[in-house]
């Protein structure tokens, strides 16, 4: 039997990802990426969600890991799903707005740096990330 794709087997789909937007005084987290694609570029704290675990544990789990830091979910900012978002391949991030809880800011993991920019001095972001902020400045002036 063929699935979607014509081929046998299951469905290919796209990976599913998350990204954490923790905002302290009108500025935000980002970590510096380690590895490719944009490595020395600036992004949110995420990555993909491993098998077995819901979105909501994968978000606390990335952004502990790769900034030190727990935190807990507020809300979702949005699913972001363009085909073209990552270079290496068709990824979806569901991103939410989180907040510090405790923990110690230190990049690790993925990131060799982690800490907060105002929202009026980002650097240049990877991926689709400066659009991921835009939407969580509107959400946040709701």
């Amino acid at each position: 039997m063929s699935n979607p794709d014509g081929q046998h087997g299951p469905p290919r789909g796209p990976a599913l990802t998350v990204d954490g937007v923790v905002v302290e005084n009108n500025a935000v987290l980002l970590i510096r990426r380690r590895n490719p694609p944009f490595a020395g570029r600036y992004a949110l704290p995420g990555g993909f969600v491993d098998y077995g675990e819901t979105v909501e544990s994968a978000v606390v789990r990335e952004v502990r890991e790769e900034t030190g830091l727990e935190v807990v979910i507020d809300r979702l900012v949005g699913v972001y799903s363009d085909p073209d978002r990552d270079p290496r391949g068709h990824t979806v991030s569901i991103t939410y707005l989180v907040h510090r809880r405790g923990g110690t800011l230190a990049g690790a993991d993925d990131a060799d740096d982690a800490r907060f920019f105002p929202f009026d001095a980002l650097p240049p972001l990877a991926f689709d990330h400066a659009r991921i902020l835009a939407d969580a400045r509107a959400l946040l002036a709701e």
